[in-house]
């Protein structure tokens, strides 16, 4: 009952993780240093995501 409100932290970084793979693919077609950044970004997420599992 107590864990109702609670923030699921798998399904934040998920959420995360799309969103900068999503970023990291626009980027591509424009700026390839920064669309890199962005999947290094990514990246870490994924093994944090790693982690929880």
């Amino acid at each position: 009952m107590f864990g109702l409100f609670k923030k699921d932290k798998k399904k934040e970084l998920q959420k995360q993780y799309a969103k900068l793979m999503e970023e990291s693919f626009k980027l591509s077609t424009t700026d390839r240093r920064a669309s890199d950044l962005k999947r290094a970004e990514a990246d870490k997420i994924a093994d944090e995501i790693g982690k929880l599992s």
